[in-house]
């Protein structure tokens, strides 16, 4: 899209128009409608007002030969400008179809000439209504400055010739005709230059405008997007997507004090990924990282929408489960438990045997602190960590007391060894 800046250089100084031709393009693409209609309601307006000088040839000239060729004349015009009219509403185009706006003051042009002959005696007369016709082309109907200039010229000319040819005129009323057309033309031509320049900047600058409305509008989208961005930064982990620690205990905070307001269960379960830093020892940290993001990717789809997960440091996660009982979460946890051990192997000739071990916690009514809650669901899955890995761990007791546990039967045989390389780490 061409810029529009308000620089008189980009107008002609003496069409008032465009100097590039696309921008003009623009221009006239705009206006279209309003010319289109202010074209045809003023040529219908001058056909009626033309028409209605019939009057006065009546009162001139009586019923003689010289009034009928007046009516046959002033009626051709008027049919032919309302047909005009018609025709501009259907097919006028102003950046297209200019001679079309143009041909009806051709016309109407034409038919004030040709009284001259008809009526030689009313000279006068027709001097005023000619001037008063140039200043109406140039002023009332909406059309190009070159066109307007061109009709107005040719009916100044053919009066002035007309005039001089059947009303035998002396040379110093032809040059004081001469000077009237002249004057009339120059103070219409100049008063619609004017006015298309004036438009033509009030156009530009309003395309200026608009133009750094959208360039606002994007830069506001693209700070946005960067808030956006910088938001998911300061609240997501950066390996995982998962809610970071900070963002997790915030939001966490708020749903635990939205159940205990409603009266809701609510439990919270730690997981932790079994000889983590065996995989990372054996395999690279890199390798280390895939697993993380694949019992991320688990967690994700092994939740609901409602639930909350975190990454809460190194190998370990934390999920918090609204609307939940005890056995339910224990239900999620173990599904969640066998998502993970279904997890296909990272390489293609080793063996790669997934585990995790989970503790999980339920609210109670008096529960407000969720580091406290958190710290229940840790000792129950260290209590799960000290009795072999991989398996689930509800605790049903105080913080101090999660030695009566509920632990679920674990994937593999709890008395078999552990894979190999796997037998240290967390």
């Amino acid at each position: 899209m061409f810029s529009m800046v308000k620089t008189p250089s980009q107008m002609h100084w003496m069409t008032g128009q465009f100097r590039e031709r696309d921008r003009e393009a623009v221009y006239r693409r705009t206006i279209k409608r309003r010319v289109r209609l202010e074209s045809r309601l003023a040529i219908m307006l001058s056909a009626m007002i033309f028409g209605m000088f019939t009057l006065s040839d009546y009162f001139y000239v009586g019923l003689t030969r010289e009034f009928y060729y007046l009516l046959t004349m002033r009626i051709v015009v008027v049919v032919s400008c309302l047909l005009l009219a018609l025709a501009i509403g259907r097919l006028g185009c102003y950046s297209r179809r200019p001679w079309l706006h143009a041909l009806p003051l051709w016309v109407l042009a034409t038919g004030i000439i040709l009284i001259v002959p008809l009526r030689p005696e009313s000279l006068s007369t027709q001097l005023v209504a000619v001037i008063v016709a140039i200043m109406a082309f140039y002023l009332l109907i909406p059309n190009l400055l070159t066109v307007v200039a061109a009709a107005s010229l040719y009916l100044s000319f053919g009066f002035l010739a007309a005039a001089v040819v059947f009303s035998d005129i002396s040379v110093v009323v032809a040059l004081r005709i001469g000077l009237l057309l002249v004057m009339a033309n120059l103070v219409g031509f100049f008063a619609l230059l004017r006015v298309e320049l004036l438009q033509r900047k009030q156009f530009a600058l309003l395309h200026e405008e608009r133009g750094h409305n959208r360039r606002l509008l994007k830069e506001m989208a693209h700070r946005q997007s960067l808030e956006i961005q910088l938001r998911e930064l300061a609240e997501r982990d950066a390996l995982t997507g998962l809610a970071n620690r900070r963002h997790f205990m915030k939001r966490a905070q708020v749903m635990l004090h939205r159940a205990r307001v409603e009266e809701a269960p609510f439990c919270l379960f730690m997981l932790d990924v079994d000889h983590f830093k065996t995989i990372n020892d054996t395999w690279g940290h890199s390798q280390g990282d895939r697993v993380l993001i694949d019992i991320a990717e688990v967690c994700v789809a092994s939740l609901r929408p409602s639930d909350l997960i975190g990454r809460f440091g190194g190998e370990e996660f934390v999920g918090v489960l609204p609307d939940t009982c005890l056995d339910d979460a224990r239900a999620v946890a173990e599904r969640l438990q066998r998502a993970v051990a279904a997890l296909p192997p990272q390489d293609e000739g080793q063996t790669l045997a997934l585990t995790v071990t989970i503790g999980i916690v339920e609210a109670r009514p008096e529960d407000a602190d969720l580091e406290a809650l958190i710290k229940r669901a840790d000792e129950a899955l260290y209590v799960g960590k000290r009795q072999g890995r991989d398996r689930v761990v509800v605790c049903e007791e105080s913080v101090s007391n999660c030695a009566g546990v509920l632990m679920s039967s674990p994937l593999s045989d709890p008395a078999s060894p552990p894979p190999e390389n796997l037998n240290s780490g967390s």
